[in-house]
C-alpha cells in the first residue's frame, strides 16, 4: 500500500467500526507487513468461545478478531490480546487484553456485550485484591484495537523506536511540533495522567505525561524527531 498517512487517516478511525479497521490494516501495510489471509480467527473458533462462555460476543471484538486477531506484530509484541479460548471473565467483565506483566488487564463490562462497539475498561492488579475495580478507559472497542496497534507498534522493531524523559518545560514542544491525533485522553494507571498521540511524516508519538514514546517508519524519520527534540534518548541505532 502506498500514500498511507496516520494523520489524515486517522480522524475516520474514531469516526467508527468500518474506519478502524481500515486504518489498522493500512497502518500495517504501510508500517510493517500488508494483511493476509490467516491474520484474524475463524467463525466457528469464536461461535465456539460463546458457547463456552454463555454469551454473545460483540460485532466490534468479532470483527475485529476475525480481520487480525492473530497478528501477535499489531496485538502481542508486549503486552497481549488474548485468543478466543482465553477469553475469560473476572468480575462482571469480558477481559481480553493482559499486560506483559501481569500488571493489568482490559475488558468489556458484560452489561455492555449486546452494543455493536461497546466501552472498554480496565483493571489494575493491586497487592490489595479488595481495591482492584474496572475504571473507564475508552468508550470504543474500536479505539481500543486502534490504540493497541500503535502501542504494540512502539516495541518493534527497536531500530524504528526510542524514547526520553519529558521536562516540566517541554509541556508545549509537542503541541507546536506534531500534530495532535483525535484519540481521547486515557489512563494507563491511577496516578498517570492522561495518554495523548502525536503524528508527524512518517513518525508517531505516544506523550505519557512523563515520558515519551517514539516510533517512525523509517530511520530517517526518527532520526529527524531526536534533532527535533534533544535529549538523553534511550536508545540509539546506526
Amino acid at each position: 500500500m502506498t500514500g498511507f498517512e496516520v494523520i489524515r487517516e486517522f480522524p475516520a478511525a474514531m469516526a467508527g467500526r468500518e474506519g478502524a479497521w481500515r486504518f489498522i490494516r493500512g497502518f500495517a501495510a504501510a508500517w510493517g507487513s500488508p494483511p493476509a489471509d490467516g491474520d484474524g480467527w475463524s467463525e466457528p473458533e469464536l461461535d465456539a468461545t460463546e458457547a463456552r462462555l454463555g454469551v454473545r460476543l460483540p460485532v466490534a471484538l468479532r470483527e475485529a478478531y476475525g480481520l487480525f486477531g492473530r497478528r501477535t506484530d499489531l496485538v502481542g509484541v508486549q503486552d497481549v490480546l488474548l485468543g478466543p479460548d482465553e477469553l475469560h471473565i473476572v468480575d462482571k467483565a469480558l477481559v481480553f487484553r493482559v499486560e506483559s506483566q501481569g500488571a493489568a488487564r482490559w475488558g468489556i463490562p458484560l452489561a455492555e456485550l449486546e452494543r455493536p462497539d461497546p466501552p472498554v475498561m480496565i483493571r489494575l492488579d493491586l497487592a490489595d485484591k479488595a481495591s482492584e475495580s474496572w475504571d473507564g478507559w475508552l468508550d470504543r472497542f474500536s479505539h481500543a484495537c486502534v490504540e493497541m496497534v500503535l502501542s504494540e507498534s512502539l516495541v518493534s522493531p527497536e531500530e524504528l523506536a526510542d524514547g526520553r524523559e519529558l521536562d516540566d518545560d517541554e509541556g508545549g514542544v509537542l503541541e507546536g511540533r506534531f500534530t495532535r491525533l483525535p484519540l481521547p485522553d486515557y489512563p494507563t494507571s491511577q496516578a498517570a495522567p492522561g495518554i495523548r498521540w502525536y503524528a508527524g511524516r512518517d513518525v508517531i508519538i505516544r506523550d505519557d505525561g512523563a515520558m515519551i514514546q517514539v516510533r517512525a517508519r523509517t530511520v530517517e524519520a526518527l532520526d529527524r524527531v531526536r534533532a527535533e527534540l534533544p535529549g538523553e534518548w534511550t536508545t540509539r541505532f546506526g
